[in-house]
């Protein structure tokens, strides 16, 4: 987001904040693999393990991208507004930030991490284009739609997982890339995450997945539009009562439906909590801000700073757990992973907090920015 844009406080802050999770999610990605993290019974965990590996996949797995989902639709509004302050050609530059997310994208899931999320946020700033001029009742009715259709098919799911491959092709799999993250160089890391997937989907089964992909993450980007546009989070002080309601309301409701899958063999509502826990999240954040705002002004330090503390994540976390740093590759635990995932958010907390002394932009973010205006120095 262009440093001119007036920033709400909140906002920031609630993306630093998702960024913890996210990057405390993405922990086991990192140290099982986008594959090996749901088959986690290859591993042998120890019951310590176990019982902070359900609490992930229960309490931050899935529930703090949306919170980061909503945030870039918030901005995208921002920054349209922004444009036409300074009578500049809206479409054009949000197409032209959206190039440029998927081209870092690119870059970053191609020479050092295969979760990455940059490349699917660039293509949906384009999906969402037809968006930005619309009402904000227009959006709403969208929103309200498009949820409805995620609950309908979580309430109507069988709740059996779609076989994706044979278990002796997945172990196989997973055995390999034990060996070869942990123990082996770059090339031969980068080789095995280009060229070897488990998966065996028909091309139709991986078109209708493409297909149904803006359709399950449009609604919160959509719903962070709408936010903008009737200013949600201007004043938390103000709106304290409200965000308490939510958090009380919709955190319980959130995480029993998260936690269907492991109380019900026949009852999965996993994707139906993965947009109630992140609203009532959003909620948390927004009334703990309305009381600890100084206190929590170095998280919007984080959110500034997103786009370079979320490749700064994957740099730190790639050398750990991956052959050519330390290579502790399924072999820290998911306990210590979570220690290890706050100290770094610790450290890009002070870090963030000290850089913003000095510069008013992050290095990707100036790349982003030029790239945008066109202009070395921005837009002014």
């Amino acid at each position: 987001m262009s440093s001119t844009i007036k920033r709400v406080g909140t906002i920031d802050g609630i993306r630093g904040w998702s960024l913890f999770g996210i990057l405390l999610a993405n922990l086991l990605i990192f140290q099982y693999g986008i594959f090996g993290k749901d088959e986690i019974e290859y591993f042998d965990l120890s019951s310590t393990n176990l019982g902070f590996y359900y609490f992930t996949k229960i309490f931050i797995e899935g529930a703090f991208m949306p919170i980061f989902t909503f945030v870039f639709g918030y901005s995208l509004i921002l920054m349209k507004q922004n444009l036409k302050r300074k009578q500049l050609r809206v479409k054009w530059h949000l197409f032209r930030r959206s190039i440029i997310l998927i081209l870092f994208g690119l870059l970053h899931s191609t020479f050092l991490w295969e979760g990455d999320i940059l490349l699917v946020y660039g293509i949906m700033g384009i999906f969402l284009l037809p968006f930005v001029n619309r009402k904000p009742k227009t959006i709403l009715i969208w929103v309200v739609l498009l949820f409805s259709l995620i609950t309908a098919g979580s309430i109507f799911d069988s709740g059996e997982d779609l076989e994706i491959t044979s278990e002796a092709k997945m172990t196989s799999y997973l055995i390999e890339t034990m060996t070869i993250y942990s123990s082996g160089s770059y090339s031969e890391i980068k080789d095995h995450r280009l060229n070897e997937d488990p998966m065996e989907l028909d091309p139709e089964e991986a078109v209708l997945m493409l297909l149904l992909l803006p359709l399950l993450l449009s609604p919160m980007f959509l719903f962070g539009m709408f936010g903008a546009h009737k200013k949600w989070f201007m004043n938390p002080v103000k709106d304290k009562k409200k965000y308490l309601i939510g958090l009380l309301l919709l955190i319980p409701i959130g995480l029993l439906l998260k936690s269907t899958p492991y109380l019900f063999d026949e009852i999965n509502m996993e994707m139906l909590g993965g947009i109630v826990l992140p609203m009532g999240y959003i909620c948390l954040f927004a009334f703990a801000y309305s009381k600890l705002q100084p206190l929590l002004t170095v998280i919007e330090n984080v959110g500034k700073l997103s786009l370079t503390n979320y490749v700064m994540q994957t740099v730190i976390c790639t050398f750990v757990f991956y052959g050519y740093g330390f290579g502790l590759f399924a072999k820290l635990g998911v306990a210590a992973g979570f220690a290890l995932g706050i100290a770094i958010f610790i450290f890009q907390i002070l870090g963030s907090t000290l850089y913003l002394r000095y510069f008013k932009q992050g290095p990707l973010e100036r790349l982003m920015r030029v790239g945008v205006y066109l202009r070395l120095r921005g837009a002014k």
